[in-house]
């Protein structure tokens, strides 16, 4: 009885089953560059009071000469969901407060960056907590594309997710431009 108990036990950890979209991109929205990535969640119930973290590592060396990496968390438009269903496109505007601000695609490769992602939230159906992680290295960061739009709406109203399009960018229109000044 107890080795089933185990078994059981093992067998009905709800598992992430949270997807990340292959690139991040950094495109204008709103007319300001803006870095974005999507999550989608392919469990058939919902994640409640899910929350994204967000951070930027990069190389540094300390004024005394050591080596190491520096964190800094990125400031998200939203950070929290009360119901995760099905997509979400998390986004971080890149101004004056962001370190990305004034950075290229070069700048990003010699600094050695990287963005990790967190979420957590609770699954509805069990209430245990689900987590999951993700990370974009500087290679991973498509800067100028967008995501094709995966919301199609159907002759009877409705709005399914095209899943089958969920990593796919394309050149965006307009280009992120650098930021006066620099």
């Amino acid at each position: 009885a107890m080795a089933a108990g185990l078994m059981f036990a093992k067998f009905s950890i709800p598992r992430g089953k949270i997807t990340f979209s292959r690139n991040a991109v950094i495109t204008q929205r709103n007319g300001k560059p803006t870095l974005m990535f999507r999550v989608a969640n392919e469990r058939g119930n919902q994640i409640v009071e899910a929350n994204t973290k967000v951070v930027m590592s990069f190389a540094s060396t300390t004024m005394e000469g050591e080596s190491g990496r520096t964190l800094i968390d990125l400031q998200l438009q939203r950070n929290s969901s009360p119901i995760f269903v099905l997509t979400w496109t998390v986004f971080h505007t890149i101004d004056e407060n962001s370190p990305l601000f004034g950075k290229t695609h070069e700048d990003l490769e010699k600094m050695e960056a990287a963005i990790f992602v967190s979420i957590v939230g609770i699954d509805n159906t069990s209430g245990q907590t689900i987590h999951a992680r993700n990370s974009y290295i500087h290679s991973d960061i498509l800067w100028n594309y967008k995501f094709l739009d995966i919301l199609i709406k159907q002759p009877d109203g409705k709005r399914i997710i095209n899943y089958a399009d969920f990593h796919k960018t394309v050149q965006a229109e307009a280009a992120v431009k650098p930021p006066e000044g620099t």
